[in-house]
């Protein structure tokens, strides 16, 4: 997915696994952040940010979701621990990462394996993707001011 494309509809299911659509949010643009594991310290940064912030983002028109292949029982517990007030989808066969092109072949220590590259996606009213942070940019510890072009 880049600048430009229109995002699916059917994003996947939640914590509660219940569907999320991207008309479930009509009039309201959507930050969809792709992100690697719950209760790892970048992750916990960014979404503790995003929590900090989401008033201000909801103030601005947005409506945060978080994604990654961890599972929904695994959600509701990063949830549950860190008091996140936006939803997270569960996508454990990771089709909606391969769709947006963030399921990519990583390295460490030498080893290669599979995982997921943090990036946001800024998705407009229509659906439409207006701003995509990549990988090398997201700030996790100030994400919410980073998507507010604080």
């Amino acid at each position: 997915m880049q600048i430009g494309d229109k995002a699916p509809e059917i994003l996947g299911r939640n914590q509660n696994g219940e569907e999320i659509k991207l008309s479930d949010f009509k009039g309201k643009k959507v930050v969809l952040y792709f992100y690697p594991k719950d209760n790892t310290s970048g992750c916990t940064a960014q979404a503790c940010s995003l929590r900090d912030g989401y008033e201000e983002l909801q103030n601005a028109g947005y409506e945060v979701i978080g994604v990654s292949k961890d599972s929904a029982r695994s959600h509701q517990g990063f949830i549950a621990k860190q008091d996140l007030p936006f939803q997270l989808i569960a996508d454990t066969d990771t089709s909606l990462n391969q769709q947006f092109g963030v399921w990519v072949e990583k390295k460490m220590y030498g080893r290669a394996y599979m995982g997921t590259a943090r990036t946001t996606f800024v998705i407009n009213e229509e659906g439409i993707i207006e701003k995509i942070i990549g990988p090398q940019e997201v700030n996790t510890k100030d994400h919410a001011n980073q998507i507010l072009n604080k």
